[in-house]
């Protein structure tokens, strides 16, 4: 099962927007049974989906900390078919103190996850909290795969090289060698000299990873979110939806959707 983590200890660079549509994208366009799980304390990715999370008796923080809470009782469906969410709320600020005497305490999401395959999802995608703490190094260690989404602004490549350098010592230290970064995706991407100068650094820091597709600046994407809705469901055919269909397939494939589907049309033919 394939677990994709989107992570930056930055806020403000897209990483709801780019969770909650990768994993919409998922389920509509590859069929897939798909597993959201937040862990922000905001909640936003489940707000995104239309859930008042402010209302919900359990969440992911019980899930973490109570074994008598099971995942069926956690998760919830979406308005998209395939995708479910595991929302998360304020109590989750208060997970470093809960697990802190526990030993595994970095393995706590992805024990409590292992049910998840047995319940036919396809699919995990986690959407990370803005900071490198003990939530994150769950996620690092429940995940197969990092993406980070990078606002090209002025730190963009403080932020990513912090997350490197993070990603390899959990790598190293929590039994996980196959951990790495998949692909780094430049967003709040604007015409301008810094952005493109930006862009250009980032190229050369990460040349087989960086997505070919940035994510720039589409109302539509930000009017979804407001309404509870992916941008599949709010505005399928703007131009928020093919630039996020476009990341959403290299993030996948790992390779720009043009390539990708040369590749797919050369091996029907061989």
């Amino acid at each position: 099962m394939r677990r994709i983590a989107f992570i930056n200890e930055k806020g403000g660079t897209c990483k709801t927007t780019l969770a909650v549509n990768t994993a919409a994208w998922l389920a509509r366009e590859r069929g897939l049974k798909v597993l959201l799980v937040d862990l922000d304390t905001q909640g936003h990715a489940g707000k995104s989906l239309g859930l008042d999370v402010r209302t919900l008796p359990r969440n992911v923080f019980h899930l973490l900390t109570d074994p008598a809470v099971r995942l069926e009782d956690v998760v919830h469906p979406s308005a998209v078919e395939g995708l479910s969410v595991l929302p998360a709320y304020k109590e989750m600020a208060d997970f470093p103190l809960v697990v802190a005497p526990d030993e595994r305490r970095a393995h706590r999401l992805s024990e409590r996850l292992e049910a998840a395959e047995a319940a036919g999802f396809d699919v995990i995608v986690f959407d990370a909290p803005p900071s490198m703490g003990i939530t994150t190094r769950n996620i690092l260690v429940a995940a197969t795969e990092v993406v980070v989404p990078v606002a090209l602004t002025y730190f963009a490549l403080d932020g990513c090289a912090e997350v490197a350098d993070t990603v390899r010592q959990v790598a190293e230290t929590e039994g996980r060698p196959g951990l790495r970064i998949t692909k780094v995706v430049p967003t709040l991407y604007r015409r301008t000299a810094l952005a493109t100068a930006i862009l250009e650094r980032l190229k050369a820091y990460f040349p087989e990873t960086l997505a070919a597709t940035p994510l720039g600046y589409n109302v539509k994407v930000d009017e979804a979110q407001s309404h509870g809705k992916t941008i599949w469901e709010y505005a399928p055919s703007s131009t928020g939806a093919r630039m996020l269909a476009a990341i959403a397939t290299e993030i996948f494939d790992g390779a720009p959707a043009k390539a990708a589907r040369r590749g797919k049309k050369a091996s029907r033919v061989a």
